[in-house]
């Protein structure tokens, strides 16, 4: 199992797909890496040699130096920081996302149960029946 970035990619996949199962890499970036070291996209990581592991691997960390794009701990730093930044500015998003609310101005009245969490009951509270 190749262990890239932190992350075990599975062996049986192709080298685009597996290379997405790490934070921050895309298909986009994924097929851009395999043009530029020479890797076939089709080809599966479990027939990749050591050499074209320890390639792949360079040149992420390589990426992550030259600022080009961020990966697993550095990405997900960079965006704690941000949202962290937003809550201390007291902007409107900031506060969204202190309440744990929806930032992107989703409804709320119904539906973003995802970010409210599952549905608490209000004493007293009853439907209205209907005539």
């Amino acid at each position: 199992m190749a262990r890239i970035a932190g992350v075990n990619i599975p062996t049986q996949k192709r080298v685009v797909i597996a290379l997405q199962y790490i934070h921050g890499i895309g298909p986009a970036i994924a097929n851009k890496l395999c043009a530029d070291l020479g890797i076939a996209a089709e080809r599966r990581v479990n027939q990749l040699t050591d050499a074209e592991v320890l390639q792949i691997r360079e040149y992420i960390d390589r990426a992550g130096q030259e600022d080009r794009f961020y990966v697993e701990g550095d990405l997900r730093r960079q965006v704690a920081q941000n949202i962290k930044r937003l809550m201390d500015l007291g902007c409107y998003r900031g506060l969204r996302h202190r309440r744990g609310l929806p930032v992107r101005g989703q409804r709320t009245h119904t539906n973003a149960r995802t970010r409210k969490g599952p549905a608490k009951p209000i004493a007293g509270k009853k439907q209205a029946t209907r005539k």
